[in-house]
């Protein structure tokens, strides 16, 4: 007997390779409406990621899939494409530093000129499966316990609606909280009921203190409510060029009060960028 026609295509899509043709028509793509570098040496990469989106769309070929790309369903697909391209590597407490600048110096010198700080706005800007809103829940928490006028909210936002569902639910394995700080750890994570889960979710509390949504920092404007007093867009800018991370950086800004920090990851830098940042520490920044 044959094999089954799904086992038949499932390995008929692990066969297929990217031409030439179809992968200048995607990384083109990716390029202009998402800012994402595509260059050559990235072909097998975008291969393998979109294999499986062929595979969900029992689609047989590139070919097919890219004409889907391009036809009338293409808006559509493009947001589920970007859940299987976009890059989502990310820990709690990734970068400590930044974090012990903000509980150390940041929040008690905001605190002590009033104001700002009672109603303190946050974004985390690619945010992915949401570790880092929630490391700056739970520091801002404690600050808040500490000091019950000081108030917070935190924003997340990615390109992939895939990561932000899981940012939303809040479970995460053991071995993804292996970062958190025990008195962490004891106050704001909940243990699954069922031990063979091996998972926990964010507290109730901290919950109630974030929001999610999707945005794509390439967009013209960005729709977020209001001005914000700090803004993480940590490891993001890495994966575009030098022009588009200006131009981010310049967008993010117009959303960031005068006088608010901005964060960068330890890899990225604004040398040679004309934005209204001045450098505090390193890969930290206010805005003049």
């Amino acid at each position: 007997m044959g094999e089954p026609l799904q086992l038949e295509l499932e390995r008929s899509v692990f066969e297929q390779k990217l031409t030439d043709t179809d992968f200048a028509k995607l990384s083109s793509f990716i390029y202009k409406s998402y800012g994402i570098k595509m260059p050559a040496e990235k072909r097998v990469m975008l291969q393998c990621r979109l294999q499986k989106r062929l595979k969900e769309l029992c689609m047989a070929s590139f070919e097919e899939y890219v004409s889907y790309v391009f036809g009338k369903n293409g808006h559509q697909e493009a947001v589920l494409m970007m859940n299987h391209v976009s890059t989502n590597k990310t820990d709690f407490f990734r970068e400590p530093n930044h974090f012990e600048f903000l509980s150390n110096e940041l929040i008690p010198s905001l605190y002590a000129r009033g104001g700002s700080c009672k109603s303190l706005k946050i974004w985390s800007a690619g945010c992915s499966s949401g570790e880092e809103v929630y490391t700056l829940a739970m520091v801002l928490q404690k600050l808040h316990e500490q000091q019950p006028l000081f108030d917070f909210q935190v924003l997340g936002t990615d390109i992939s609606t895939k990561v932000l569902q899981a940012a939303v639910d809040a479970i995460y394995k053991n071995d993804r909280a292996a970062f958190i700080p025990l008195e962490y750890k004891q106050k704001y994570l909940l243990r699954s009921k069922d031990p063979a889960q091996r998972c926990v979710r964010i507290a109730p509390e901290l919950r109630k203190k974030t929001s999610f949504a999707r945005l794509n920092l390439m967009d013209d404007f960005y729709d977020v409510s209001g001005k914000f007093d700090i803004i993480f867009c940590r490891n993001v800018l890495i994966y575009f060029d030098k022009a588009t991370q200006e131009t981010v950086i310049n967008k993010l800004c117009e959303k960031l009060k005068t006088g608010g920090y901005f964060f960068l990851g330890h890899s990225e830098s604004i040398i040679g960028m004309n934005v209204p940042l001045k450098q505090v520490r390193p890969t930290i920044f206010t805005k003049l």
